[in-house]
């Protein structure tokens, strides 16, 4: 994988790079981009975050460069960290001094020395994140790759610039990008450097449930998701983050009769959700959808292998898991959970008979999420029979007209019903209480039935004889 100097160049050009390179000239600093950025030319990937690294004060030279590009750059000085960041229209520049470092056991927080460009090198993750090109004016273009990264990318290889082992224990962080890395690229992990990851492994109990959660994340967002969690698993490291993904893996015999394996079901899943959307939590879903499979699992003499309620048990178990993940626990959380409780209701509407009443109950309960609903029971669909995900998907195509029909006739989707409980405790006359609750639940029940239109007129009508019923008169 090679480029011309000149074409180099022309990734190192523009208001940005010229400024830098003539301040670095100025202050009599090698100057050098290095890191992703500059592995980002050679992938052809867009990049808009540059690593800028200078043999000696790296600060100051971020201090000039903000000067010169004006009001529109903003500066962040980091002196406990020894870096500067410029965030310049829609691009971000770190700016660091060439380091050295060396760590103690129990922390990835490196003791940092001055050091040159060579060591700075050596400190990178990956030989493809060592790759550094001179700013300067006399070398301008000029690309240095002390470890070969250029054939490793070319070759597709993650490996790391010095011994494996020392790499990882230092900073276990590592081997999460290793993997993250392997599965937004679509690389293989190098034969050593992947043993060191499963010798090291436990060293990732020092690194904040944030900053794993943050690389597992950047996993979950890859083209093919499966390929990283695949590369978890096969670490131990997937046993240590998430053991509940783990707990699904294994098929289980009884008189001839088995069950999937619902691992493997759980990532085909998460791939083929994942080839139609990039939003993380709809995908988080997919991950987490058959968490309670291994809970709910029982054996019935006449059934076989059931795993009934283990959406409810899911739902409840969403919290949890995301907590001590340190994922939100916010509106994001909600919507898997959300997911994770309705995923079984459209597949139950594809094997019965699809009523008015239950496609309704189900875009009541749905709300604005019931698209992202059915593209998971769809990538749910993973049998090897291509007649019955034929019929499955046929069948689905049924349930989204049907569920168009009813949602421009009855207008359910979020609704309220047609009269609050204010209005109710005045015609009645009645305090705040189970009365009220208990009708206005009545009104909603008719309406999604379809015992009585989305409509005043006929709430109201419905509203005074179910009072009647239960002994209660508007007051005058």
């Amino acid at each position: 994988m090679q480029l011309e100097p000149n074409k180099i160049q022309q990734h190192f050009s523009g208001k940005i790079f010229d400024i830098i390179s003539r301040v670095a000239d100025e202050e009599q600093l090698e100057c050098y981009a290095i890191g992703g950025y500059v592995r980002d030319v050679f992938l052809q990937r867009p990049s808009k975050d540059i690593d800028i690294v200078t043999v000696g004060r790296g600060i100051e030279l971020a201090e000039a460069v903000a000067l010169e590009l004006g009001r529109k750059a903003k500066l962040s000085v980091f002196k406990t960290y020894g870096t500067a960041q410029i965030k310049y229209k829609d691009s971000e520049i770190e700016f660091v001094g060439a380091r050295r470092e060396s760590y103690q056991r129990n922390s990835r927080n490196p003791i940092v020395e001055d050091g040159t460009l060579e060591d700075d090198q050596n400190r990178r993750d990956f030989t493809i994140n060592a790759l550094a090109v001179c700013l300067n004016k006399n070398r301008y273009g000029e690309l240095l790759d002390p470890f070969d990264g250029l054939k490793d990318m070319a070759d597709k290889i993650i490996r790391t610039p010095l011994d494996p082992d020392i790499t990882f224990s230092d900073d276990p962080l590592r081997m999460m990008r290793a993997i993250r890395f392997a599965s937004q690229l679509m690389f293989t992990i190098e034969p050593e450097t992947f043993e060191a990851i499963k010798r090291n492994k436990n060293r990732i109990e020092i690194i904040t449930k944030e900053r794993i959660a943050d690389e597992l994340n950047k996993i979950v967002l890859s083209p093919v998701p499966s390929k990283g969690f695949l590369l978890l698993y096969k670490t131990g490291l997937l046993d240590i983050i998430f053991p509940e993904l783990v707990a699904l893996k294994g098929v289980e015999s009884r008189e001839g009769r088995g069950h999937k394996d619902n691992f493997y079901h759980t990532l085909e899943v998460l791939d083929s959700l994942s080839k139609k959307t990039q939003d993380l939590w709809l995908r988080w879903s997919a991950i987490m959808h058959d968490i309670a499979k291994p809970a709910t699992k029982r054996w019935d003499n006449k059934l076989g292998w059931t795993f009934h309620n283990h959406n409810f048990i899911g739902e409840k178990m969403v919290p949890r898991i995301f907590k001590q993940m340190k994922l939100p626990m916010n509106e994001k959380m909600k919507y898997v959970q959300k997911l994770v409780s309705l995923h079984m209701r459209p597949i139950a509407l594809v094997e019965d008979e699809v009523t008015d009443s239950a496609v309704r109950r189900l875009i009541f309960e749905a709300g604005d999420d019931i698209d992202d609903l059915m593209m998971l029971c769809e990538a749910d669909i993973t049998s090897k029979n291509e007649a019955k995900v034929k019929r499955y998907m046929k069948n689905f195509e049924i349930v989204r007209q049907k569920m168009k029909e009813i949602e421009e006739k009855d207008h359910v989707r979020n609704f309220q019903p047609p009269i609050g409980g204010l209005e109710i405790m005045e015609l009645f006359g009645l305090p705040a209480g189970p009365e009220i609750g208990s009708l206005k639940a009545s009104i909603k029940d008719a309406i999604l039935d379809g015992v009585i239109p989305n409509e005043y007129d006929a709430a109201y009508r419905y509203l005074l004889d179910k009072a009647k019923k239960m002994g209660l008169k508007p007051v005058k």
